[in-house]
């Protein structure tokens, strides 16, 4: 059953008039309800579309993450043309915006969780507090995923008199949110106070608590290279706690655009522009080819031919062999990277006016653009790919790398399904899960396989900062970096985004220390983890 999401958060908390028993307390204007009658799992479904905003659309997602790790790709340049920010790092005229979107959302959400921790403790609803705790680090592991050292041991303070919090160092602040994740989930009592208007999980705490552990062994599994031991501590107790144990578990929220939640993502590509800008890399569709992966037909189209009809969001032809991914790094100037010069250009479809020099070349197919699309935030496939990480690296795992490697192959045919488009069929996902057992000859060459996948179906799940993360941590899959002319990053794949602008007015010093504890304010300066 679809749920929706109807809350509306503005200076001060409405009241809806489908909250418990309290409801009938107020005896005044319900817009001025304070913390005695306002129940605090109301807030629950706007903070869990906050994070999805936060991962999805032009936040930063597909304007950076989708093209640095050359999942997506586009011939746009600069100025007006806002997708060169990804596909050739080259700064558009909102460039700067795009760098402050996930830090002050992610700030903003979290401040709203603790906010609800807050009235849940004085109601003694120690389960939401939970769930919050469990929120509240998840959204602030993925702002630090991004930007490095934040604020975390005195963030959200403000009441407290705490305005400009120093920045923990990430290794520092990882542990922390690690250490309050455990302890949220040991609090969680699954016969004590209920979960209400709970849009992810309908109030099923036990699926809460696999959603906690597998963030714990997601965040664990980042540390790999540079504190082995915490990561294998960590992952042991995530495997001990229950991660998702099937694909009924994975945290997909629904989207809702009817009433105002609309999937972000596909708000963009539905932009005309979007429509036709936005491509699949050749890396991405090479990859699905080269292995008859049954996801091809399901996510790529070679749109009608000409201009009007590339623009236009009529079905393509999403026959395998004729999908064609777009090389990064190319532009319609008609210069040396002119997309004309691309090795094995296609040509154009349509002619004179009509003509669409990129219209040979795949782009997404319908259920990319359908605003009532879910956010895929962590799925059971991930979280397996994971596991058989972990086994290639030697830690203890209930299966083997091949065992927990065709499990999560099997489940990504599985969840693309929740598009709710066209899906890959149980026989075809069967014979492509048989024909492509994991490559035990070398842990090098399990691990290659296992991050090509995560970056693949996370990538096909919209998931790009994902992709990009993963990518970070494991090395896969080996991508070449776009030098284009006039770029911000050397002619490196980004590694992190920019502090915001705004932190240097409104916490200079803390700003400064932290910068200069993590050796700049690059592109290309890399986060703790990413060694």
């Amino acid at each position: 059953m679809k749920k929706y999401i109807s809350i509306i958060l503005t200076g001060v908390l409405l009241v809806a008039s489908s909250c418990d028993g309290d409801f009938a307390e107020i005896n005044t204007d319900p817009n001025r309800a304070d913390g005695e009658v306002f129940d605090p799992n109301l807030i629950l479904p706007t903070v869990s579309a906050n994070y999805s905003n936060m991962m999805t659309g032009y936040t930063g997602a597909i304007l950076f993450q989708s093209m640095w790790v050359q999942v997506m790709a586009s011939t746009s340049t600069g100025g007006a043309n806002y997708y060169s920010n990804a596909d050739k790092y080259v700064a558009s005229g909102s460039t700067n915006s795009y760098i402050q979107s996930v830090w002050n959302d992610g700030y903003s959400s979290a401040s709203r969780v603790y906010q609800m921790q807050k009235l849940a403790e004085e109601k003694g609803y120690s389960n939401l507090v939970a769930v919050g705790e469990i929120w509240k680090v998840l959204t602030l592991s993925f702002v630090s995923d991004i930007y490095g050292d934040l604020p975390y041991s005195e963030a959200l303070l403000a009441e407290e008199g705490i305005t400009q919090p120093k920045y923990d160092p990430q290794s520092e602040a990882y542990m922390a949110m690690l250490s309050d994740l455990e302890s949220a989930l040991s609090s969680i009592n699954e016969s004590g106070d209920p979960i209400r208007n709970d849009v992810l999980y309908d109030g099923d705490l036990t699926k809460w608590k696999k959603l906690g552990y597998s963030i714990m062994l997601r965040m664990a599994m980042r540390m790999v290279d540079v504190d082995p031991a915490s990561a294998q501590s960590y992952v042991q107790k995530a495997i001990a706690g229950g991660v998702f144990s099937s694909t009924d578990d994975e945290a997909v929220l629904a989207s809702d655009q009817a009433n105002g939640y609309a999937n972000s993502s596909a708000n963009a590509l539905n932009v005309t522009d979007d429509v036709y800008e936005v491509r699949w890399s050749d890396k991405l569709i090479n990859f699905l080819k080269a292995n008859d992966d049954p996801r091809l037909s399901v996510i790529a189209e070679v749109p009608v031919a000409g201009l009007a009809g590339n623009r236009s969001t009529e079905p393509g032809n999403n026959a395998p062999e004729d999908q064609l991914g777009l090389p990064n790094g190319y532009d319609l100037r008609g210069g040396a990277t002119d997309v004309s010069n691309a090795p094995n250009y296609p040509g154009g479809t349509g002619s004179g006016d009509d003509l669409a020099p990129i219209g040979n070349y795949s782009r997404p197919t319908a259920i990319y653009r359908d605003r009532d699309a879910p956010v895929f935030i962590l799925t059971y496939a991930e979280i397996q790919f994971l596991l058989a990480d972990a086994a290639a690296r030697g830690y203890s795992v209930p299966m083997s790398a091949a065992e927990h490697y065709e499990a999560g192959l099997e489940a990504a045919m599985v969840t693309i399904g929740k598009f709710g488009g066209a899906s890959v069929s149980a026989s075809d996902a069967a014979s492509f899960v048989a024909a492509n057992p994991l490559d035990t000859s070398s842990a090098e060459a399990s691990l290659q396989m296992i991050n090509e996948q995560i970056w693949a179906t996370t990538g096909i799940l919209a998931n790009f900062v994902e992709s990009w993360n993963n990518w970070k941590r494991s090395g896969y899959p080996e991508l070449t970096p776009v030098n284009y002319t006039g770029n911000f990053s050397q002619g490196q794949i980004p590694r992190r985004q920019l502090y915001p602008s705004s932190e240097s007015t409104t916490n200079p010093e803390n700003l400064a220390n932290a910068i200069s504890s993590m050796g700049g304010d690059t592109w290309t300066t890399t986060v703790w983890w990413d060694n």
